[in-house]
């Protein structure tokens, strides 16, 4: 891709409305566009580094042998009906009805239509257990819409249900997911902390929240601070194993708000290692048992003839708003820092003098050489000023950086730049490839 063929509207001034630094960065680096309060179009910077972010979402899933399906954005406010929270669920609700009557809603979540969809497919014990996934785009009416995509009205959401037989076998479904989410979040950059948490109006009496450090979080946290030293990768996906890392975890306090309690606090973690701040919430995992089951009629016979409801647990994550969650973990004053999975593009080839010829033929003989080796590049081939070139490349994050200049040229070196920890060196041409490629190794 050449920089000057991209559709990437990007903004001098930070506006006004943009309050925290991943709504403020999103809309400078034309990743996204508001469409009306609460609900954005996703730019092709911003749609890109969202499918980045949701093929590791899927490949995790894939990994503990979940199958991907896709539901509907409306749904029938029929099964909401039966399960109790039509009327339940209040306002962020958006309810409609069809040219006909018929009431329908945009899909908030999917515990009732994909427990609707199991309960007419399976009949036996000798089908469980089954753990599904989709990836949709999900509708709450926001009263309050703010921090960009970070609470937002619509947004794109991975959310997984598992259906298993026994509360036995439906934990071990749960530890799958738990130890699924680290690995998840590991991938993308980020240092996610499952921290107990309430299970609010989905139910149930097991629950953990992913939370990631941040001042803007809308989270507040309680937490002992040698939980971060954790290293999980010693652990396997094995439910003894999990069993183990959830222990691990569980040795440590580590809240939210909602279930902090003081004496606790104080009696469980030295002051020295107290650590009280906020966080945003990344992902959330719920075991709610027959809560669903048993009102939705999702029963299947065991192997001596019994009809048993099933236990089910739910487990979601907000894909886009990952998106502002790393960068209000990744950024500076001077823009975004994309962790290289996630990166738009994990090089940018940065022409300083288009219109010097030397240059130019450089820029593009190294675009087409890393094309070759299957590097995503972007080449900023625009007539702008030097000044332009290199804040509109710090802005955008692109990871490693490749800046070829007329003087450097004559000396026969160019400038390699590292965004992530803003490093830089001169670098002869002739290793300028073998450089990047080992930059670049994620």
């Amino acid at each position: 891709m050449y920089l000057s063929k991209l559709f990437i509207p990007i903004l001098k001034e930070t506006p006004a409305e943009a309050k925290i630094k991943s709504h403020q960065l999103m809309l400078r680096a034309g990743m996204i566009k508001q469409s009306s309060t609460g609900i954005y179009s996703w730019l092709p910077l911003g749609f890109k580094i969202m499918k980045k972010i949701e093929q590791i979402v899927r490949e995790e899933q894939n990994k503990i042998g979940a199958q991907e399906l896709l539901m509907p954005t409306i749904q029938s406010a029929e099964i909401w009906k039966e399960s109790g929270r039509y009327e339940d669920y209040g306002k962020e609700m958006l309810r409609i009805k069809d040219r006909q009557g018929k009431e329908m809603l945009y899909g908030p979540t999917n515990e009732e239509l994909i427990t609707e969809i199991f309960r007419t497919s399976v009949k036996s014990y000798k089908s469980l257990p089954q753990l599904l996934y989709h990836i949709q785009w999900k509708f709450r009416d926001e009263l309050r819409p703010r921090f960009g995509v970070m609470r937002c009205k619509e947004f794109f959401m991975k959310d997984a249900y598992s259906f298993d037989l026994s509360d036995d076998e439906a934990r071990k479904s749960y530890n799958k997911m738990f130890f699924a989410y680290l690995n998840t979040f590991k991938r993308l950059g980020l240092t996610a902390i499952p921290m107990e948490a309430d299970t609010g109006p989905i139910g149930g009496d097991l629950s953990h929240e992913f939370v990631i450090l941040a001042e803007t979080g809308e989270s507040k946290i309680y937490s002992d601070k040698r939980i971060f030293d954790l290293d999980i990768s010693k652990y396997n996906g094995k439910d003894d194993s999990i069993k183990e890392l959830r222990k691990k975890y569980g040795d440590f306090y580590a809240v939210t708000d909602d279930k902090f309690n003081k004496d606790d606090f104080e009696k469980k973690v030295k002051k020295e290692n107290q650590l009280i701040t906020k966080g945003i919430e990344v992902g959330h995992i719920f075991y709610f048992g027959t809560k669903y089951s048993e009102k939705l009629n999702a029963y299947v016979q065991n192997k001596d003839g019994k009809n048993l409801p099933v236990h089910m647990g739910s487990y979601g994550i907000g894909i886009s708003r990952l998106v502002g969650a790393i960068i209000e973990a990744y950024h500076d004053d001077k823009g975004i820092k994309w962790p290289l999975p996630v990166a738009p593009f994990t090089l940018s080839i940065i022409n300083l003098m288009p219109e010097d010829k030397n240059c130019s033929d450089t820029a593009v003989s190294f675009y087409n050489k890393f094309l070759e080796q299957e590097i995503d590049v972007i080449l900023d081939d625009r007539i702008c000023s030097i000044g332009k070139k290199l804040s509109d490349n710090e802005l955008i994050g692109v990871p490693i950086q490749l800046i070829i200049g007329k003087r450097d040229l004559n000396e026969g070196v160019v400038e390699l730049k590292n965004r992530l920890n803003n490093s830089s060196k001169k670098i002869s041409l002739d290793s300028a490839i073998n450089n990047i490629l080992s930059e670049t190794k994620i």
